[in-house]
């Protein structure tokens, strides 16, 4: 039976083109792709390397997994998990947001390194598709909000549905913006699901980001992928 690491993970096809290429210092088989020029080793001793890693992080940190439960499970150190969680969110793209289409928005709160210091998720949820299109972390402030409620304005927003703050009278028209009741249903069953499966927006916890970094990093994770 042919092995697997003839194939090329970089490459598309099912073409074999990896040839020996040596051995590492440990005495592991190299090998090389003749079209791309990519190496591997035929058994990684660092399981950080291995080409599933990326995929395992992203589901472990979408049911909820802390920082230092995840490194366990996938035997690999915190360091390393953070840097990759980092990457991996720098390279999700932001959604496209349809023009004319109506959605909700709410602030959820939390706070990062400890208790007092409090921090405003603020997010829209499009009404019909019940997806996220945009996002803020920061401060209860005109500034938060409004980095999201531009993206709307930008997308002509046909109905932008909020609750009682009185900051939204400030940031949106009258014709576009609406305060009724039931109109935020959707997003405020939302804000009970991320505070289900994150267990970093949990009330009353003990499981509390430490950076503001790796808090925007799992929201893209969770959000977008």
């Amino acid at each position: 039976m042919e092995s697997n690491q003839t194939r090329c993970c970089r490459c598309v096809g099912d073409i074999r083109k990896m040839i020996k290429y040596g051995k590492t210092k440990s005495g592991n088989q190299r090998y090389i792709c003749r079209a791309c020029g990519k190496t591997r080793v035929e058994n990684y001793t660092y399981l950080a390397y291995k080409a599933e890693i990326n995929q395992n992080i992203i589901q472990l940190t979408k049911e909820g997994l802390g920082i230092r439960s995840t490194a366990r499970i996938l035997k690999i150190s915190t360091t390393t998990l953070l840097k990759r969680i980092i990457l991996i969110a720098r390279n999700i793209v932001k959604p496209i947001i349809s023009r004319g289409k109506t959605y909700e928005v709410d602030e959820l709160c939390t706070y990062i390194r400890h208790k007092k210091n409090y921090i405003w998720l603020v997010y829209a949820l499009e009404k019909n598709s019940k997806t996220v299109v945009s996002f803020n972390v920061g401060k209860r402030t005109n500034k938060t909000l409004n980095r999201v409620l531009e993206t709307l304005k930008l997308s002509e927003a046909k109905k932008i549905f909020t609750d009682k703050l009185k900051n939204y009278r400030y940031l949106l028209d009258e014709e576009t913006h609406s305060v009724k009741r039931f109109g935020t249903n959707h997003i405020e069953r939302k804000n009970l699901t991320l505070r289900t499966h994150l267990k970093r927006l949990n009330r009353r916890t003990i499981c509390f980001s430490k950076s503001l970094v790796i808090f925007t990093a799992v929201l893209k994770i969770y959000f977008w992928i």
